[in-house]
């Protein structure tokens, strides 16, 4: 009998020893490309808190108004909230993973009585405690506990996604808002002034400096820019409505900023370091995803090894074999269980073959998001040097054109072979350069906070 135990045991270690890459922790395999090689060595870079990646949102949004919107928006977007319950759900899921380790019990009272042919009614009775426990000798729990472990992980980066969109997009509602103001304005501005110059052509027709086509011309430029107006406040509402949805509340006008300063604490004019991308949540969630996946591997490849467990079952009964006896007595069982999986109809191979598949579709999506991340920055850094640079020129011909409507509306005053058309032109040309103007400005602003977001920011 001893014989055979040995027999038997030595054949599990056997089995074990074959199978230890089993418990290999997760690392990235970063001999299989050489973007997940500058991932890794961007991981391993020392974070500076004073790097755009690690500032807190209320050091890049310091307007008042702006910080009082996201505060609300964190409290209250239900997208934040699902996303707070998914740790929840993780958390709840790793310590159930964990307690796995110890040992199952159960409390299972019976009892029962018979009687045949009129015989004296015999109870009988069972209180017996039984506990389970199951020996992780080939790492089944061990990665089971790993991957959730993980998945929190990933649940936590997805909240810090969410969180920075949240606060990226309430942002981008204000400016947008900001925008739309500052374009009511004037457009309101310039109405009043466009007025003005339909009673200045009719003065002038009635001195015979222009004709009634003058007028006429200068009316309808006055009711093109009044018939812009409603479509300004159109849009105001709905992005207006905007801002309600993203801090849950109903419709309501929100109140913005006239001061049109927005730019980041730090230079970005450098550039990004790749550095950046190790912060980035939705990397970082890619990141666990891959690992995620490599342990459910693991524990695909650990179903086809045996099952080790010992169980155990004691308490108090009247039954002893065949016979009731009163009182009770006091008894105790023990067993032990090796189960080997030996014919499943091939659905441990199918299950591996799906967890190796589904490591190469969580590799593509790290490569990916690693990728769209490069992709996101440049684009943002692109967009903020572009629109910096176009907003200066355009300012430059704000300068010129205010010049020019000053010069035409003068020599058509004295008289100096300019015509109507003229003035209009340049009154046009200089509200079509200062709505550009602003159009510049906001795209900056746009830039601004999607490199901002772009590098994982939103703390």
């Amino acid at each position: 009998m001893n014989r055979i135990i040995r027999y038997i045991t030595l054949a599990v270690m056997t089995v074990a020893l074959s199978s230890c890459h089993i418990y290999q922790k997760y690392e990235l395999p970063v001999e299989e490309n050489p973007l997940v090689s500058d991932y890794q060595k961007a991981t391993q870079m020392q974070p500076d808190s004073t790097e755009l990646a690690y500032l807190g949102w209320e050091k890049v949004f310091t307007d008042p108004m702006l910080q009082s919107y996201i505060r609300r928006a964190l409290n209250n977007n239900n997208d934040l909230d699902d996303a707070r319950h998914n740790v929840e759900i993780a958390q709840a899921q790793l310590k159930g993973a964990k307690l796995s380790y110890f040992p199952s019990l159960a409390l299972n009272p019976n009892g029962g009585s018979a009687s045949y042919g009129g015989s004296h009614m015999n109870w009988s009775y069972s209180i017996p405690l039984a506990a389970n426990w199951e020996i992780d000798a080939f790492g089944k729990i061990l990665n089971r506990k790993r991957g959730a472990k993980v998945s929190l992980e990933q649940m936590q980066d997805y909240e810090q996604a969410v969180r920075s969109q949240i606060i990226c997009g309430v942002a981008n509602t204000y400016y947008a808002l900001v925008l739309l103001h500052q374009q009511l304005n004037l457009s309101k501005r310039t109405a009043v002034i466009w007025k003005d110059q339909v009673e200045s052509m009719k003065l002038m027709k009635e001195a015979a400096y222009v004709n009634e086509a003058a007028v006429v011309q200068s009316q309808a430029n006055y009711w093109s820019i009044m018939a812009s107006i409603p479509d300004i406040e159109q849009a105001i509402r709905e992005t207006s409505n905007t801002m309600s949805l993203l801090i849950n509340t109903y419709p309501q006008d929100w109140q913005v900023t006239t001061d049109l300063d927005f730019n980041l604490p730090v230079d970005v004019a450098k550039g990004i370091p790749v550095s950046y991308l190790a912060v980035r949540p939705d990397v970082r969630a890619a990141e666990r995803g891959l690992a995620a996946a490599y342990y459910t591997t693991n524990s695909a490849r650990a179903a086809f090894y045996p099952t080790l467990s010992i169980s155990a079952q004691g308490g108090f009964t009247n039954l002893l074999g065949s016979m009731i006896t009163n009182p009770g007595k006091w008894f105790i069982q023990l067993a032990g269980q090796l189960a080997a999986p030996l014919f499943s109809r091939g659905q441990n191979i199918a299950n591996l073959e799906v967890a190796k598949a589904r490591q190469k579709q969580a590799m593509n999506a790290f490569e990916k998001a690693v990728l769209t991340a490069s992709a996101d920055v440049s684009d943002a850094l692109s967009n903020f040097r572009t629109n910096s640079e176009k907003r200066e020129y355009v300012l430059k011909q704000i300068e010129s054109l205010e010049k020019s409507v000053e010069y035409t509306q003068e020599l058509l005053t004295l008289d100096q072979k300019t015509t109507y058309l003229e003035v209009l032109t340049a009154q046009s040309s200089l509200l079509n350069a200062q709505l550009s103007s602003l159009n510049c400005w906001h795209k900056k602003v746009t830039a601004l906070i999607s490199l901002y977001q772009a590098v994982g920011g939103g703390r």
